[in-house]
């Protein structure tokens, strides 16, 4: 308390008249003058240690009370001026602090007043998605932030960009690779545009994976990556590069309202033609078909990872040559959905992704073997489900590792042609074993007495019935 000055003038005013005090009634009880209490209350001097003291033993007042009281309230503030409908008026933290302090049951108001409105925006968004299920489409639509309308675009059309597909064929033929696609790309860099790669220690690149300097000519990248994200990182910028003409386009055609939805979708497509030049099409293809999409076979042969591998497989739709129809989600430990995509679409509506008893989750108790599932919807429609965890860049010691789990998926209709199918004791339509029974999400999901729901599902009112108690906390009729 010595050290750190504590400004308190809105909680002492607050404590005044809860007791029904004039200033100079408390100044009076506290040993000070009514101007000194007064620019006490204004902020405009601080609480001493000898004051504190005398408001706990005079008023009993708790000392923890007139620290730290409006950290809660600040957090919270933050969420709501994060909302895209605000994001232009964000507050700096100490307007945050100030509008906390001084008026604390205002910003209590206003807190719950977002928390209901995000509620009925959840609610909307849940029953626009339930509509379109039923061919119902409607024009709800809320305040996106550019990443949500980029993932959203992204989800909603096939994973598979022929241009940069046959931008990335004629590129490979340019560079002739060989069996060192790191070393060649490297090479070209150099010759066409004067461009060194080097590789930086985490205490020089603490920030960035990869960092491209145009005044030295030199891409930096760091260490922390695996030499797969590494090559990844460098076939992109070369990628961004060549291919300028051909990635310009395929963002046009997706017609983004934004230039920062651009910027990310360029991003996004930049990561495309580098799996695509990591993994030329025809024969990742063959490859894929022959190794009945073996994962472990397939990110072996082509020296990437497993999830370059897995991003492969849902790009492989091109007309003529297409291969299974798998569609990808991608979750951190918390539960985040935020990465969906699939070979002819995210399936939204018949797959949903939501749901707690998907493998994905289970696959963090079990860090890096593959679980094989298959999945039930309430409607009968079958998935089979593959699930692993996936290491992010490596850090030091004394940071925690980032831990993801990537969700492969398709019909259950292609359990044949794919090796995992083996590990299914069969599907619950043939009755040679059974499918885990989920639903796209609980807030969608009437399945009764299920025991991972976490939400009451939005189509049906609350059983509140006294003399029963279901398996579910959200019990419903």
């Amino acid at each position: 308390m010595v050290d750190q000055k504590i400004f308190a003038g809105p909680r002492i005013r607050r404590i005044r008249l809860a007791k029904g005090l004039t200033q100079t009634a408390m100044a009076e009880g506290l040993g000070i003058s009514p101007s000194y209490l007064n620019l006490i209350e204004r902020n405009q001097r601080p609480l001493t240690v000898q004051l504190i003291l005398k408001l706990a033993s005079v008023y009993k007042v708790d000392p923890h009370e007139l620290q730290g009281e409006a950290r809660g309230s600040i957090s919270a503030l933050k969420e709501v001026f994060g909302d895209p409908l605000l994001s232009g008026e964000l507050p700096g933290d100490q307007e945050l602090i100030e509008l906390a302090e001084a008026a604390p049951n205002a910003s209590a108001a206003m807190i719950k007043l977002f928390r209901a409105y995000r509620e009925q925006a959840e609610r909307l968004s849940d029953l626009n998605e339930l509509l379109a299920r039923e061919g119902r489409a409607t024009a709800l639509s809320g305040a996106r932030l550019p990443i949500d309308e980029v993932h959203e675009i992204f989800e909603r059309r096939p994973n598979h960009f022929a241009a940069l597909e046959e931008e990335a064929e004629a590129f490979t033929s340019v560079l002739d690779p060989g069996d060192d696609l790191f070393g060649a790309l490297k090479a070209w860099l150099k010759r066409e545009y004067g461009i060194v790669v080097k590789v930086l220690p985490v205490a020089t690149m603490p920030n960035w994976r990869r960092r491209y300097d145009r005044h030295s000519q030199r891409l930096f990248l760091s260490e922390r990556l695996s030499p797969f994200d590494q090559l990844r990182e460098v076939a992109m910028e070369a990628c961004l590069i060549r291919m300028t003409v051909a990635v310009a386009g395929e963002i046009q055609a997706l017609k983004l309202g934004t230039d920062e939805a651009r910027r990310l979708a360029r991003f996004e497509l930049g990561r495309y033609a580098a799996h695509a030049l990591m993994m030329p099409y025809q024969g990742f293809h063959a490859a894929a078909v022959r190794a009945r999409y073996d994962i472990d076979v397939l990110r072996s042969r082509f020296g990437v990872s497993f999830e370059q591998a897995a991003n492969r497989l849902i790009t492989l739709q091109r007309s003529g040559a297409s291969g299974v129809p798998f569609f990808m989600l991608e979750v951190d430990n918390a539960g985040n959905r935020f990465r969906k995509a699939g070979g002819q679409g995210f399936p939204q509506s018949r797959f949903g992704g939501g749901c707690p008893k998907l493998p994905v989750h289970a696959a963090f108790a079990l860090p890096g073997q593959i679980l094989v599932e298959a999945v039930e919807m309430p409607d009968g429609a079958e998935f089979l489900c593959i699930a692993r965890t996936l290491e992010g860049p490596q850090g030091s010691f004394s940071e925690r590792p980032r831990r993801t789990a990537l969700l492969l998926g398709c019909d259950i209709g292609f359990r044949d042609e794919i090796v995992y199918g083996a590990g299914l004791p069969g599907s619950a339509k043939t009755g040679q074993g059974a499918a885990t029974a989920i639903g796209p999400a609980c807030r969608l999901c009437e399945r009764i007495g299920c025991l991972a729901r976490a939400e009451p599902p939005v189509t049906r009112p609350l059983g509140l019935d006294e003399m029963v108690t279901g398996l579910s906390a959200f019990d419903f009729q």
